[in-house]
């Protein structure tokens, strides 16, 4: 396919996403969630295929061609050669542009729809109604509406104890238009996106990935050679005895360098980008929903601090005829002289521009409340909603099954829990009393993390079937001081379930007879 029609092929593709909106009315409804999940899934795959044949095309590499184009000019080349070598290496650089931009959408746009397939993957389930097999979006789509036992009968199921966040999915950037949606933010929300993303950068201690050594031995002719190799993470311990081996016991090692990898808590910045611009998005939505009745509580004079802001609006880019539109600093002045003439006829400032009491007071409540809650309700989501996947999902399932977070890590270390030590109770305070999300404050979730991996290792192997949501609320349970009543709630699983599987626990971590003993001796081994 040429470059340019491949070019045009992706962007008409993306401004048909960009062009139909998402919604998520009725959602709970079969026919309404099928068709949202079939369409996003067959989106997918045709990026999929874009980005297959970009790569082949070498869009990845566009900028290749430039480096060799014209590099061999000498100084005889007369300047009309110049000129055109120049013209054609502009129309080249503009090609490359065009091809590293499309690519660059087209990887946002398959990462945005991961993550919705993979919240919608998580939302709900298709049961036969004859044969009662249950079956995931994914593979019920391929089945052409049929079960393995010929029935074509289905029942949809919520699945309220998984964890997922359909609200997000409209604030996706399934277009690829995240530098769009990111200049379009508030300063609070651009705020809370930094935050989200700090988060999802947190980075494991290095880990060594490759050796690189510059070594000096004789070859068979007793010539003198010096070489640079590479060797994989296994060599670390024995880096000196490989190169021996492969050039001779008389190699000298000159140079060592321990190159060493950092993995993300989300390994691909795509997936980072479109979950802060989602969990922003939707923490707007949610401070735009609850702001004035959290102000009113809160103000002395709600009305006086709308009025201020209408006046503030008012002014802003207003501009009299009779001052030059170029002179600014002029405009400026004759704004903020009209502003205070507002003002001063409200009552809100006296002739000396001193703010009235309330007023200043009422300013910075309302500020503290934005930059102590409103700023932090995205941060809050989403590590509450990573928190409840690492803990409600097996080692298994985050390394094989699609998510919520796609490149998530499968365990997290030391280094990368820190991003959970810090937990706003009073934002969750103010989700509790004015949304209907749930969630509940939980101390030390880093150390919760810590005990959950540890546990899968110590689980690894054994014949009990668990149930991984109830799993995770009763270790919850057993290492915190958070109830157990409260935990049922946030998980949205029965008490007598978050029992059994403390039952569970109990019989990998204090096993009754010697035979058990001496399986989970096996198991460790």
């Amino acid at each position: 396919m040429p470059e340019s029609v491949l070019v045009n092929k992706a962007e008409n593709f993306l401004k048909e996403i960009a062009d139909d909106s998402i919604s998520l009315d009725d959602i709970e409804d079969f026919d309404v969630f099928k068709s949202l999940y079939f369409k996003l899934d067959d989106r997918l795959n045709f990026l999929q295929k874009l980005k297959d044949d970009m790569d082949i095309q070498g869009y990845t590499t566009p900028f290749t061609s430039l480096s060799k184009y014209g590099t061999k000019t000498v100084a005889d080349v007369g300047a009309d050669e110049i000129r055109e070598t120049s013209r054609h290496n502009k129309i080249f650089r503009m090609k490359a542009n065009a091809k590293k931009n499309i690519l660059d959408r087209v990887k946002s746009a398959i990462d945005s729809h991961k993550i919705a397939l993979g919240n919608l993957e998580q939302f709900g389930y298709v049961k036969c109604n004859s044969c009662y097999k249950k079956y995931s979006m994914d593979k019920f789509k391929g089945m052409d509406g049929q079960c393995e036992c010929k029935s074509t009968s289905f029942s949809f199921k919520v699945n309220k104890g998984r964890t997922h966040r359909l609200e997000i999915i409209p604030y996706l950037p399934l277009s690829g238009n995240y530098m769009v949606l990111r200049g379009e933010l508030s300063q609070y929300t651009m705020e809370s996106f930094n935050q989200v993303i700090n988060i999802l950068k947190q980075e494991r201690k290095g880990v060594v990935k490759t050796i690189s050594l510059v070594i000096r031995f004789r070859d068979d002719n007793n010539r003198l050679i010096r070489k640079n190799i590479t060797l994989e993470s296994e060599y670390v311990d024995n880096y000196e005895e490989e190169a021996r081996r492969r050039y001779g016991r008389n190699v000298r090692i000159e140079a060592l360098r321990l190159n060493r990898t950092k993995p993300a808590i989300i390994d691909d910045k795509h997936a980072r980008t479109a979950l802060a611009l989602a969990y922003a998005g939707y923490a707007q939505e949610i401070i735009s929903e609850i702001e004035d009745d959290i102000l009113k509580r809160n103000l002395t004079d709600f009305k006086r601090i709308r009025k201020y802001d209408e006046i503030l609006e008012e002014f802003e880019n207003k501009r009299p005829d009779f001052i030059d539109m170029y002179d600014w600093d002029a405009i400026e002045d004759w704004r903020k002289s009209e502003i205070e003439k507002r003002f001063r006829s409200l009552n809100y400032q006296d002739r000396r521009g001193n703010m009235a009491r309330s007023l200043r007071r009422d300013l910075k409540v309302r500020e503290n409340i934005y930059k102590n809650i409103f700023k932090n309700i995205a941060y809050t989501l989403i590590v509450w909603d990573m928190f409840r996947y690492y803990m409600t999902t097996s080692n298994n399932a985050r390394r094989t099954k699609p998510g919520p977070f796609p490149y998530i890590r499968v365990e997290l270390d030391r280094e990368q829990r820190k991003a959970f030590q810090t937990t706003y109770a009073k934002v969750i305070e103010i989700l509790n009393d004015f949304t209907d999300i749930k969630i509940i404050p939980i101390p030390e979730m880093d150390l919760l993390l810590y005990e959950k991996f540890k546990f899968e290792k110590e689980m690894h192997g054994s014949n009990i079937k668990f149930n991984h949501v109830a799993l995770g609320a009763a270790l919850i349970n057993q290492n915190s001081d958070v109830e157990r009543e409260s935990i049922s709630y946030a998980f949205n699983i029965n008490e007598s379930k978050i029992k059994q599987e403390i039952e569970h626990i109990d019989q990998i971590k204090n096993p009754q007879s010697d035979r058990s003993q001496e399986f989970l001796e096996l198991i460790k081994k």
